[in-house]
């Protein structure tokens, strides 16, 4: 599927969810170059920690779906993940592509793309906040469904932007602790993405960026929302 740069306002932030994973597997720095060749904004990606601490860059909790191998992200050292390919899974042409580390990805992208990392676990957001203090040049969005992880990382980290991720109608209480926790922006399911949302989150200084958004029809409506960008598999 092609999504025409016609559909977008110019101040739109395009955000390549898992980089360009409609294009090429997700998560992957195939995916991310992608991502920037076809004129994203920004990139986002999951973190997880491998039994040795290295912050590797894979949404599930399990390389199971993604690359040749079995069993959680934590049970594989760095060294035996390096092993592993995550790239066959999606087509043949990629065959061989590996799970990036976090740093690969953080030397890679400079500044020249926004970077979103989603973390899962409170271990990752240390990992995650310390690796960032040697890339001051990246340009970074901390998010994640976990709203007391995220006020965790603001003490942690005064001034490190966070967003936080919401998939519920129930959006009330997830903005509160957003705004109160300093957030930049809130990340709604685009299903549940709506007017007063959006209206509520720019009274109180937020972007809104809903995920995950690949309908042409769908971008139109939440453009007329007023969304300041969204994630699309397909950027």
């Amino acid at each position: 599927m092609t999504i025409t740069r016609a559909l977008h306002r110019s101040d739109t932030f395009l955000w390549a969810h898992r980089g360009a994973s409609a294009l090429a597997p997700e998560n992957t720095m195939a995916a991310f170059s992608l991502a920037e060749a076809i004129g994203a904004d920004g990139i986002e990606l999951d973190v997880h920690l491998t039994a040795d601490g290295v912050p590797v860059v894979l949404h599930d909790e399990t390389v199971d779906r993604t690359t040749d191998g079995r069993g959680p992200v934590s049970g594989y050292t760095l060294d035996a993940l390096r092993q592993l390919d995550a790239g066959f899974w999606f087509d043949g042409d990629f065959a061989g592509e590996s799970i990036p580390t976090l740093e690969e990805v953080l030397f890679w992208v400079e500044g020249r793309l926004r970077l979103n990392i989603e973390i899962k676990t409170a271990a990752a957001g240390r990992a995650v906040l310390k690796l960032l203090v040697d890339y001051p040049q990246v340009r970074p969005l901390i998010s994640s469904f976990d709203h007391a992880l995220l006020g965790d990382l603001r003490q942690q980290s005064p001034s490190i932007p966070l967003g936080f991720l919401s998939d519920s109608r129930f959006w009330q209480r997830a903005l509160q602790r957003a705004v109160a926790s300093g957030a930049e922006s809130f990340h709604p399911a685009q299903r549940y993405t709506s007017r007063p949302l959006v209206e509520a989150c720019h009274q109180a200084g937020l972007k809104v960026y809903p995920w995950t958004v690949d309908a042409p029809r769908r971008q139109s409506s939440l453009f007329r929302m007023g969304v300041d960008g969204f994630f699309s598999n397909c950027p």
